[in-house]
């Protein structure tokens, strides 16, 4: 059967990303959650031609120049990406344990992202999102918007999702960008609702009240979507339909930085289930990739270390030659 072309557009924010090296020295790159995830869909999917869109703004600046030369080069596309004259993009700071473990340190009050879906040219961006077949958004998508973009952009996708649109919404909770524990609830919920993917780690559960062991009961009310609990090293929880299903990690001995981890987790999952694939084996293949990223420094590692989970004859299925 021939199915219909794939196109994802992500919706986030792409930052200055610095990190910290054992020497003292600083290097730069780029990254940000959604980011991260188009990125790695991209290359996982390369067969597959131009399919993933960068929703977002950044400045007009050289870093913002540097910015869209680095996600084309990574095959994610920036037509719907705003240029606002005078702003910035934000930045953060990655600072490694010896373990992995990394912390952030964010700047970012004033990015351009934040007023995306208020400033000009964000009625022609809304309005373009119903050429993609799916849309991708995270907590940290919803959680830099100003007010009335956060509004009007959640808005657009209960729109989306009405009339077909596949939404899939990664919590990636970062207390630090919300009011309150209370607006983030409703937020997700409101997200929870119009999902077809919910992907959703052990400690953001009880961000909306629940745990593992109450997680079928709690989702229950979200029929329609698949949701995935990610527990970092440990086995994923799969609520589909009611039904409970665990898919072991694999082993990684030396865990060298778990930036991306998840998000390349993310972006293997939401694409296996799309070119048909079951979620157990879907899962299986999405640990497979975040345990590649864990292996390396940053949030992007070498094309050359991405697994190529994912056959050409799989990819070519749903090919975007629309």
């Amino acid at each position: 059967m021939q199915r219909e072309p794939f196109t994802i557009a992500m919706i986030g924010e792409c930052m200055i990303e610095l990190q910290e090296r054992a020497d003292g020295a600083i290097s730069m790159t780029f990254g940000g959650d959604t980011f991260n995830t188009a990125a790695y869909m991209a290359r996982l999917g390369e067969d597959m031609g131009s399919f993933v869109e960068y929703v977002s703004a950044v400045g007009d600046d050289p870093y913002s120049d540097s910015m869209v030369a680095f996600w084309e080069a990574q095959g994610v596309g920036h037509a719907l990406t705003l240029r606002r004259p005078g702003k910035r993009p934000g930045l953060y700071i990655i600072k490694l344990e010896a373990s992995g473990e990394r912390h952030f340190y964010y700047w970012r009050s004033d990015a351009a992202v934040r007023e995306a879906f208020e400033c000009e040219g964000s009625d022609a961006l809304l309005a373009a999102l119903d050429r993609f077949s799916a849309i991708y958004v995270s907590g940290i998508s919803i959680a830099v918007l100003k007010p009335k973009s956060r509004e009007r952009l959640l808005a657009r996708l209960a729109e989306l999702a009405a009339s077909g649109t596949a939404i899939h919404f990664d919590c990636n909770y970062r207390p630090l960008l919300w009011e309150n524990r209370e607006t983030t609830k409703r937020l997700y919920e409101q997200l929870f609702a119009i999902a077809t993917t919910i992907v959703v780690t052990v400690e953001e559960l009880e961000v909306v009240g629940t745990d593992v062991p109450g997680a079928p009961a709690y989702f229950a009310k979200y029929p329609k979507a698949e949701t995935v609990i990610k527990d970092g090293p440990k086995p994923c929880t799969l609520i589909i339909g009611g039904k409970v299903g665990v898919v072991p990690a694999e082993v990684v001995e030396k865990v060298v930085d778990t930036t991306a981890a998840g998000d390349s987790f993310s972006a293997a999952y939401i694409l296996g289930r799309t070119l048909g694939i079951a979620p157990e084996e879907a899962a299986r293949r999405a640990h497979k990739t975040a345990a590649a990223v864990v292996r390396h420094r940053g949030a992007i590692i070498p094309r050359e270390a991405t697994p190529k989970v994912f056959s050409t004859e799989e990819t070519r299925a749903v090919s975007a030659t629309a």
